[in-house]
């Protein structure tokens, strides 16, 4: 089948995915002319050990045809971001940074504290990786500006009277018709100036107001005022990066630490330092510089969140030249309507800018090497104790523990999850589907699954784990040691973790062993367990979920297995077969513009 699709490949720019014997996507791509750029794959002269260990996993082939190679990298980068495939490098914020939110698209719009970013029209500032700054702004607001604080969809919904905060003050409660709408949006206007870095007109405005509260003798209103200034001077001292005659830039820095690195953005937007985001990237030391930068431009711009889009500057530098520049920045220019230029700096003052990012990313790099050390620190020690407390012969270094999850007896799955050095291994994590009949019987299942996984390892000569954590008791624990004995597997140490009474049994050990409920070894078996649990319930949901869509879609006359596969790839689920036009669904091959029709009539469209 895949040396049949391979011959039809088309010459069109698109993207295309490759997918392992599970249906799982293990790399996204995209390509100018998809037919050489997949093709290379399969030649086996020059390809790098990465590139090899992926096509050996390669079972299947998918392809999607797009108009040009700007839609290519965009669809490639949502797509990266939607499934994650093990061998694309991924790209991940280093830590969730406070925004301050202000709700633009309300009519009486609020001011408030998020992590969270939302595609609904809100202007976000930040993220702020210093609290203290964030607490300044929000102070400064509060004492200078009667923003509402009640979650009232105004005007909409209304109470009968105004709350405690107009009665101290604290609002002037336009909620029932003592503030209008102008007066509110002016106020407002300025709280967006602020933030975004215009402190000068407000303060003078403020020092005049100081002054007329010091000659009525007003002191206390004066006292605040005073208060607000030194607010506004601390947010203009901290935001302040330089002065580069009204420029907006975002400045990228990247550094790199063997397997890890990092790359910084620093969000400066008329000489004003707005914020700073940080990426992380992990298992990537045979990646080249370019190819980093490439993931980043590709997936912060092109997939990122629209606010970050639609405030895009008139300049991007990065550090190093990189292969889709002129595409990324041709989309981004587009999307802007206006020109933006993605360049690296070569003298001057943006040189100077590029250093403080690369300095960013350096101690960002630092900060987390350093905390992944201590991390390191912490975890010898309770890997020595969990040697001690369960009679270990050796430190369990590498440890994989399995769960089974069904529902009813049916889609019945298992998991394996690994743990180096007590910590998360993600792309040592795998699923499968159970094949023999067993139903609801936990112990077969967990046999099987301990069968197949420890058989791949030896067939393809990978590190056997040092220890086995089962979920369950004694009947688990019996099932893992018969499938081990089977394969001759010999060296592995095993336990099951019961859950209520947490209690650790062990082979050959008549009674069970009882762990401190603050012990941290039994933490880290807990841990263990319940991310098994975890990757064990999420696949399992995802089949239960394919197969509740493709009932809906058989439903539909004509519509047989290819071609409900073919609608949920191009659509990815009813709900967005659904919202579809029978134009977008009648350009499948196959499908007539009657048939279109009648799949959304069926849909109840």
């Amino acid at each position: 089948m895949l040396q049949d699709q391979l011959k039809k490949l088309p010459t069109r720019p698109g993207v295309y995915l490759f997918k392992d014997a599970s249906g799982d996507v293990v790399y996204v791509g995209k390509a100018g002319s998809l037919r050489p750029r997949v093709r290379s794959y399969f030649s086996k002269s020059g390809q790098s050990p990465k590139t090899s260990e992926m096509m050996r996993h390669v079972e299947s082939l998918e392809t999607i045809v797009v108009g040009t190679e700007a839609e290519a990298l965009i669809l490639e980068a949502n797509l990266i971001k939607e499934y994650k495939p093990r061998f694309n490098i991924q790209l991940r914020d280093d830590k969730r940074y406070p925004y301050i939110k202000v709700t633009t698209k309300e009519p009486f719009p609020r001011v408030f504290v998020t992590r969270t970013l939302d595609d609904d029209g809100s202007r976000y500032f930040g993220p702020y990786t210093s609290v203290g700054v964030m607490r300044e702004a929000l102070e400064v607001i509060k004492r200078l500006y009667t923003v509402r604080s009640c979650r009232y969809d105004l005007p909409r919904e209304a109470p009968d009277r105004p709350c405690l905060d107009y009665h101290i003050g604290r609002c002037l409660a336009p909620c029932v018709g003592l503030q209008d709408q102008d007066s509110y949006g002016a106020m407002i206007a300025e709280i967006l100036r602020i933030l975004g870095g215009e402190t000068e007109g407000v303060r003078s405005r403020v020092e005049g107001l100081m002054q007329e509260a010091s000659d009525a003798l007003e002191f206390e209103r004066a006292a605040r005022l005073r208060d607000v200034l030194s607010g506004l001077d601390v947010l203009a001292r901290l935001q302040r990066v330089e002065r580069l005659r009204g420029g907006d830039y975002d400045v990228v820095g990247l550094a790199r630490d063997g397997e890890q690195a990092a790359t910084v953005v620093l969000r400066i937007r008329s000489g004003v330092l707005l914020g700073r985001d940080t990426q992380r990237f992990e298992d990537v030391a045979n990646e080249s510089d370019a190819s980093l930068i490439t993931t980043f431009a590709s997936r912060y711009y092109l997939s990122g969140h629209k606010q970050r889009r639609s405030q895009l500057p008139r300049e991007v530098l990065i550090p190093a030249e990189f292969d889709d520049r002129q595409l990324v920045e041709d989309i981004l220019s587009e999307e802007a309507g206006r020109g933006i230029r993605v360049y690296t700096p070569q003298k001057g003052t943006k040189v100077r800018l590029s250093e403080l990012a690369a300095d960013n990313a350096r101690h960002a790099l630092e900060d987390r090497l350093t905390a992944m050390e201590q991390i390191e620190d912490r975890a010898d020690e309770v890997l020595y104790d969990l040697r001690d407390r369960l009679d270990l012969k050796i430190v369990p270094r590498l440890i994989v523990c399995m769960d089974i999850s069904h529902h009813q007896g049916s889609e019945t799955v298992g998991s394996a999850v690994v743990f180096e050095n007590g910590t998360p291994k993600k792309s040592e994590y795998r699923h499968m589907r159970i094949k023999g009949e067993w139903g609801n019987d936990d112990y077969r299942s967990m046999a099987e699954v301990v069968h197949r996984y420890f058989r791949r390892r030896v067939d393809e000569e990978r590190p056997i784990p040092d220890f086995l954590v089962v979920d369950g008791g004694k009947g688990q624990l019996g099932a893992a040691r018969g499938a081990l004995r089977e394969l001759g597997v010999t060296d592995v140490a095993l336990a099951a973790l019961a859950k209520r009474e947490e209690l650790v049994f062990r082979p050959d050990r008549p009674d069970p062993i009882r762990l401190g409920r603050k012990n941290p070894a039994l933490h880290l078996l807990q841990r263990l367990r319940d991310e098994a649990h975890r990757f064990a319930v999420s696949y399992n949901r995802k089949l239960r979920s394919k197969r509740t869509l493709r009932s809906d879609l058989s439903q539909v006359p004509g519509i047989g297995p290819e071609r409900q596969k073919m609608l949920l790839s191009r659509f990815g689920s009813v709900r967005g077969v659904k919202a579809a036009t029978p134009q977008e669904i009648a350009r499948l091959p196959g499908i007539s513009d009657t048939l279109a029709v009648r799949i959304l009539t069926y849909l109840g469209s």
